[in-house]
Formats: structure tokens, sequence, C-alpha cells
């Protein structure tokens, strides 16, 4: 029998530090063309695996990658739920900001008194 889904709570700040560096923006980058070991992803960034396996821990934390262990090796993928994140958080922000702007625009258009 399956065990309970746990639904993760994103940190919309955690996501947004995580996003905020160019190395982990290159992971993801990498990542999103599939699945990768913690040693593949180090040899094109010219850093240590040490390294790799710190902003791997950040991203992680923020819900953008997924790292398991199988066997000797430890393979990342990209994990939904982080984007899943910033894309409502965007939305969101998106439509309070159209909401203002629109009605900028009506008080801007309106004829002023004794036109």
């Amino acid at each position: 029998m399956p065990g309970p889904e746990i639904r993760r709570e994103i940190n919309i700040d955690r996501l947004f530090h995580a996003l905020g560096d160019p190395t982990r923006r290159a992971i993801l980058d990498r990542l999103s063309e599939g699945p990768v070991s913690v040693s593949h992803l180090a040899t094109p960034l010219d850093i240590t695996v040490t390294a790799v396996a710190q902003h791997l821990q950040v991203l992680e934390e923020s819900g953008l990658v997924h790292t398991e262990k199988l066997g000797r090796v430890r393979t990342c993928r990209i994990e939904t739920v982080g984007f899943s994140a910033l894309e409502q958080w965007i939305r969101d922000h998106r439509t309070v900001w159209e909401r203002r702007l629109d009605r900028l625009g009506d008080l801007l258009a309106e004829p002023e008194e004794g036109e």
C-alpha cells in the first residue's frame, strides 16, 4: 500500500535565490536534456563534484531538482514542483499588474473636466 502523498510547500524566496545563480541555471539547462550524474554535471561547468553537490542541494531544497543515489552514482533530474510554484507566482502577479495597468489606462483616457 503506497504511503500518503506529502504536499511540499515551496518557499518562493528560496526558489528565486536558487535561480539567481548562473551556475545553478546552467545545471538546470543541462538537466532539461534528461537525467545525469553529478560527475557529468561537473565536467562542462569546470567545477568540482563537491561544488555541484552544493548547488544541487539548493536546487533540491527549492523543488527544482530531485537527486537519488543508485549504487555508487548520484543521479539528478528536473523536479516540476518548483517550476509549477514559479509559474503560479508569475501568473498571480501578472494578473495583479495587468489590472493595475488597465486602471491606469482608464484614468489616463478619461477626459479632463472642462474639455
